[in-house]
């Protein structure tokens, strides 16, 4: 749209001299636009500039700058914008997360252009000019820096004759969310290899595309119906690209095809060092939960593990812990960096819920979590005291200093710490005095603005239960807002929690809500909904029901007074159907696994039977298992996935898929797996479990071919939510906002 207002133009001269940018305007210029724009580097072939746009009119909601590059540049990689560009006129628009921009207010976005450095005539914003007459800029003899965050720095990369890779963040649906490339992957299949890639959710409409091995193109014609081919044939160590082709129009090759020859791909470890208690005992090193983020900008995820001691407790449990060590590691093995959490943070599965996720915006992802007195970041950095020892003889720690930190992905470096919140004051008041209850942590990731995804920090869940919402902005923890069952108003929120949350826009507004169990909480940290069924240790959110208007929630109880079971509509809590109560129902599981029936079949442990989305029993047989489900064959319907193997589910038997070779499931009798997400090529998802000797993670992914094509699940914002909470306490498997049909 164009500015309410209208305005004379604003010029600026831009000139950079040994000292830095100086910016003069004319002292005559009226309310509007102006205009900031710095060569920030340059290498042989091309430059990087760097662009502030600041609004002087009314404010907009969307904003749209163009200029002209006179010389035959050509823009290759832009970030916190969409750029389109037809000859030397190039057009950016907002990248939805940032389109709103107030009076006064300075947004940013950079790129990346082939040729030599210049600065454009003249800008406009919404069709308003608002510089004209700025000088060419220096030219700092610089190559491009291989991850440039929204001001790219000048330092040089390891490859001058290279351009930088993209980074920055895209907008799919008006969310920030990770700049992601093809994630091209080849699995052995038989004697070929199936070749399949992602769909992104900001590619344009009609996208095509064509394969090539070894720079030879094998697909007859552009691919239009799926995101994956078959090389019947071809060696297992092929090499393969994709390039997309946009209104007939090939475009570059993507990065070259993941090698799964085996079926699987080994992502080498460091083991930390084992070591003894204070009590005498001795303990090693396995590798637990994983998480995955873009560390560094470079489109590909690298892999966030925890490392528990063999010596974790539950809260239930007295004893001492070796300490918790989070790694961070390329997917050649790499290792980015480790955090060790110190002697104050117990080990087990309640103790430590780790995020990853991009929160400031800058292309890459930063890793927060829990941190007390004698935490070492990944720069050798201790937070707190390092020789506070607050353990008491039956290993708790109840007191000292609990911290929230948040860690920079690329270095490990301690970038923010607050205290955390709540605090755990008196420990009896959490519902026992030894330390149960009063150390039940969840974590999640919501886009509680609608934009921008804040970090959700939480404690309690039997009784009194305490949810924090954090922004990490311009390198800064700041609290959003605080939801405490003891507040006035709230106590029906008490003791609702389940060993997990969940994140998912439940009233349709386009704001995340936090599910925690049998109530949630609204965007803004208002009560929303509570069925006051109670604590459980499984729960489902997602389109369980295509027929019915938004998302459903599937959760089974532990009170043996209340159902065992239930199904709610996610917005109101309303139960739309439930089971009788039949004591502590530990397992359950939601998801369409049985194409005999439409949407999501429902079961769990201690109710017979296999339920539709109306509660009809619809199959007699229950599947084998009641933990995590995977897509892996070609068709919509989900597989279990339980322990180290996958089946596919019948109502006469199931039919084993996949046998993980020489590896291990995770947290004992939850054997749940490092991580089940689509990480790479098409919409189907991986999952990663360590080998039995802790010195890889191994990933799987699909041999069989799909007629489906769809976007990656990781554009899908309740997904990729999803992810980034899968590791908490009761890890849980991943659901998106829609229904895959």
């Amino acid at each position: 749209m164009a500015l309410p207002r209208k305005i004379a133009a604003t010029v600026l001269a831009v000139v950079t001299t040994g000292a830095g940018i100086v910016i003069a305007s004319r002292a005559d210029a009226a309310a509007g636009c102006a205009v900031k724009y710095t060569v920030s580097n340059t290498w042989p072939g091309g430059f990087g500039a760097a662009v502030d746009v600041t609004n002087l009119g009314d404010a907009v909601n969307g904003w749209t700058l163009t200029f002209a590059l006179p010389g035959g540049q050509v823009i290759s990689q832009l970030w916190n914008g969409v750029v389109t560009q037809s000859g030397a006129n190039v057009s950016v628009k907002d990248a939805g997360y940032n389109a709103s921009l107030a009076t006064n207010a300075t947004t940013s976005f950079g790129f990346n252009s082939s040729g030599t450095a210049v600065t454009p005539s003249s800008f406009s914003l919404n069709g308003t000019v608002c510089t004209g007459g700025v000088a060419p800029t220096g030219s700092p003899s610089t190559s491009p820096p291989t991850s440039p965050p929204t001001s790219p720095p000048t330092s040089p990369s390891a490859s001058p004759s290279t351009p930088p890779p993209a980074t920055g963040p895209v907008a799919v649906g008006g969310k920030q969310l990770e700049r992601l490339d093809r994630g091209v992957v080849s699995v052995r299949s038989g004697s070929g290899n199936l070749v399949s890639w992602r769909l992104l959710g900001n590619d344009p409409s009609g996208v095509a595309f064509n394969v090539y091995r070894g720079g030879t193109r094998i697909s007859p014609s552009p691919i239009t119906s799926s995101t994956n081919y078959l090389d019947s044939g071809a060696a297992a160590n092929a090499v393969y690209t994709v390039r997309a082709v946009v209104g007939g129009v090939e475009q570059s090759d993507s990065p070259a095809s993941l090698t799964f020859a085996n079926g699987y791909l080994d992502v080498p470890l460091s083991i930390p060092a084992g070591g003894t208690t204070p009590s005498g005992e001795a303990y090693t090193y396995v590798a637990n939960d994983a998480s995955v983020g873009d560390l560094d900008g470079d489109g590909q995820y690298e892999v966030v593990l925890k490392w528990d001691p063999t010596n974790a407790k539950d809260n239930s449990q007295s004893g001492y812990t070796g300490n918790v060590f989070v790694d961070a590691y390329r997917l050649n093995g790499t290792r980015l960096w480790r955090i060790d959490l110190g002697r104050n943070i117990r080990a087990g599965a309640h103790y430590t819920q780790f995020q990853v996720f991009d929160y400031d915006g800058d292309g890459r992802a930063e890793v927060a979590m829990k941190t007390a007195d004698g935490t070492r970041d990944g720069a050798g950095t201790v937070i707190g005291s390092s020789s506070a020892d607050h353990r008491n003889s039956s290993g708790y720690v109840l007191a000292g200093p609990e911290f929230l930190t948040m860690f920079n992905g690329q270095t490990g470096r301690a970038l923010s710490t607050v205290n955390y919140v709540p605090a755990r004051g008196t420990v009896s008041s959490w519902g026992d005095s030894y330390g149960n209850r009063v150390d039940r942590f969840l974590a999640g990731t919501a886009y509680l603005d609608g934009a921008r995804p804040s970090l959700i920090m939480a404690r309690g869940y039997y009784t009194r239960a305490v949810v924090a919402a954090w922004d990490f902005r311009n390198g800064a923890l700041t609290q959003r807002w605080v939801f405490d069952s003891n507040a006035s108003g709230n106590s029906g929120w008490a003791g609702q929690g389940n060993h997990q949350l969940s994140v998912a826009d439940v009233d349709g507004d386009g704001k995340h809500e936090i599910i925690y169990g049998a109530a949630a909480i609204d965007d803004n940290g208002a009560r929303l909904w509570n069925t006051g069924n109670g604590h459980g240790d499984a729960m489902h959110v997602g389109d369980l029901d295509p027929s019915r208007t938004g998302l459903e929630e599937f959760k089974v109880d532990e009170d043996g007074s209340k159902p065992s079971s239930w199904m709610a509509d996610a917005r109101t809590g309303q139960i739309i159907w439930s089971t009788p109560a039949s004591g502590d129902n530990g397992r359950g599981v939601s998801a369409d696994i049985w194409s005999g029936s439409a949407g999501a079949e429902s079961w769990s442990s201690a109710v017979d039977g296999v339920r539709n989305p109306k509660g009809a029993v619809v199959a007699g047989r229950k599947p084998s298992s009641a933990n995590f489900v995977i897509w892996w064959d070609g068709d919509a319907t989900r597989e279990l996935l339980d322990q180290t193997r996958i089946d596919k589910y019948g109502t006469s038997a199931d039919t084993r898929l996949l046998t993980g070779s020489d590896v291990h499931s995770n947290n004992g009798t939850k054997a749940t797996p490092s991580l089940s997400a689509d990480l790479f090529g098409d919409w189907r998802e991986e999952v990663i479990w360590p080998t039995s000797n802790n010195t890889a993670l191994r990933i799987y992914s699909t041999p069989i071919t799909t007629d489906r094509r769809v976007v990656s699940l990781m554009h899908d914002p309740q997904y990729r939510e999803a992810i980034a909470w899968q590791n908490t306490a009761y890890n849980q498997p991943p659901h998106p906002s829609f229904a895959i049909q």
